[in-house]
């Protein structure tokens, strides 16, 4: 690894980091490069970000280094959470969004039969976010409306298109990783209590 690489990969590693870094870590994952290189390039960039006059900071926290917001954009942090929070969708919200995205279009009929409720709150909340609108009329009797998503709904989302969505397979694959912790700890107790 080249010098000049270490300092934006500490760099990346901070950012991306919700908790201290401590520095047998970066040592761990920098492989070959020395403890006292790895400080000179921390407390160089530590150094950079106080003389710039950043909005963030590197800051010793718990023994290891963290990369933190300057306490005085707190204001506007604060304005930040305020928008999330009135952004974030509920529930029966995301599970109509989800419906509508991976089976798109549908009527508002097909979205009830799936979730088991009634959707028109739920469809309102959403088409004035933009976030879901009318695509058409199925040509059954009645021609009752049929949905699909927006623009809006790939940006909400970070998405490229609708294939960018995570195939079913992927769901259960992601399901299955995060139950077995659960069950191995479940095991571990068992032994332990021995039950």
């Amino acid at each position: 690894m080249e010098d000049y690489e270490i300092k934006p990969i500490i760099e990346a590693l901070l950012f991306i980091s919700a908790e201290p870094i401590f520095i047998d870590r970066l040592k761990e994952i920098l492989v070959g490069v020395e403890k006292k290189q790895i400080l000179e390039k921390l407390f160089s960039l530590q150094e950079e970000y106080t003389r710039s006059n950043r909005g963030m900071q590197i800051v010793e926290v718990a023994g290891g280094y963290q990369m933190t917001t300057r306490a005085e954009m707190a204001p506007w942090i604060r304005e930040l959470e305020k928008i999330k929070t009135a952004s974030r969708l509920s529930q029966p919200s995301l599970e109509t969004l989800a419906i509508i995205a991976y089976k798109q279009p549908l009527t508002r009929a097909e979205i009830e039969a799936i979730r088991g409720v009634d959707a028109a709150g739920v469809l309102k909340t959403l088409m004035e976010r933009r976030l879901v609108k009318i695509v058409g009329r199925k040509e059954v009797a009645g021609r009752p409306l049929i949905y699909g998503t927006t623009r809006e709904f790939l940006l909400y989302f970070g998405l490229a298109n609708l294939t960018a969505l995570p195939t079913l397979k992927e769901f259960s694959e992601i399901s299955e990783r995060e139950a077995e912790p659960e069950r191995d700890a479940e095991q571990e107790m068992t032994m332990v209590v021995g039950v």
